[in-house]
């Protein structure tokens, strides 16, 4: 009887350790299923995007009070139409946050949104959510600003061609001799760009000096009045002023009236209303503006990312919308935003 209990015994162990060695080999089974399908419904989803139509557009950018984001989101609607009258248009503003634009691609993304446009406000930042919406089958077009991930499509200003006509302007206007001042902006690869840009034009000329190039304006107007005041009271004579926006440029031109310095002129860059309305007045000293064209920029994201959803990829992913020189002798002809 006793050996007969043992045998019982270790057989109902064995049978035990089989059932668990099974489950465990299943329960492996069932997660390697799980991730081969959640890869091919991935590729799937991707794959599919050649047979829809576009629907559905929702485009993030930093802050709908500028007149520059409303120029992108009239650009994007504009040619939405074009292409259909049913496509929604869906644009909102992050106030230049991460995390209200991050939420805001996700909530693009979980509502099947066709095509998602956005002008980063972080580049490095918004790379998971990007990953994540492209995970997911969405096209992602950057505007305005490159980004720190893989997106469909890059359509930005060419920044260097803003900066080399506008100091080309400089140097032309100035004779090839002189003290030029750049007022710089916030580092990111676009003010970088027109810095650069604006270097070459005048290093053509041993005759120009470049007496200061450091300053952050931080591209708004407060900065430029406050930078250009300091500038003002440090170099007695100025030339030329190179503004890498047009926001510190107007600050800079504010500057000028305080100070009652009229002996050198400033050029910008983006053709904002308002640097238009400076350029307009004869009393001020903002003379130029490299002028970008951001409905320009929206609208080819839109039919770059209709494209894409037909099967159709762009020769190259990084697009660059040429910039003209606005200045006052054309001020006429210009459209503006």
């Amino acid at each position: 009887m006793n050996i007969k209990r043992i045998l019982l015994i270790v057989g109902i162990l064995g049978f035990a350790v089989v059932g668990c060695t099974n489950g465990a080999q299943n329960d492996n089974t069932a997660t390697n299923t799980g991730t081969n399908i959640a890869t091919n419904i991935s590729a799937e989803s991707q794959a599919s995007a050649a047979n829809r139509k576009l629907q559905t557009i929702g485009v993030a950018l930093g802050d709908l009070g500028n007149p520059f984001y409303n120029a992108v989101q009239k650009g994007a609607e504009t040619e939405a139409k074009k292409i259909s009258g049913n496509i929604r248009v869906n644009a909102v503003s992050s106030a230049f946050d991460l995390n209200q634009q991050t939420n805001q691609i996700e909530n693009f993304t979980a509502a099947n949104t066709d095509l998602i446009i956005l002008s980063a406000v972080d580049k490095k930042g918004v790379k998971p959510v990007i990953d994540q919406a492209r995970l997911a089958g969405r096209v992602v077009i950057a505007v305005d600003s490159a980004v720190d991930a893989n997106v469909d499509a890059i359509i930005s200003s060419n920044n260097t061609q803003a900066g080399e006509i506008a100091c080309q302007y400089i140097a032309d206007r100035i004779k090839g001799q002189g003290s030029v001042v750049i007022l710089n902006g916030t580092p990111m690869d676009s003010i970088n760009q027109r810095v650069s840009g604006c270097e070459k034009s005048l290093s053509k000329y041993p005759d120009i000096k470049l007496i200061s190039k450091d300053q952050n304006a931080e591209g708004t107007r407060d900065g430029g009045l406050r930078v250009m005041s300091d500038l003002l009271t440090t170099f007695p004579k100025i030339d030329a002023v190179f503004a890498t926006n047009d926001q510190s440029g107007v600050g800079a031109d504010l500057a000028a009236r305080q100070a009652r310095r009229k002996e050198f002129f400033i050029v910008g860059v983006d053709g904002s209303p308002d640097a238009t309305k400076a350029m307009e007045d004869k009393d001020g000293v903002f003379a130029a503006t490299a002028a970008q064209n951001p409905a320009g920029m929206a609208q080819k994201a839109v039919e770059i990312g209709n494209d894409i959803i037909q099967g159709k990829k762009p020769e190259s992913p990084d697009i660059l919308i040429p910039v003209n020189l606005v200045t006052r002798d054309n001020l006429s002809s210009y459209k503006g935003w």
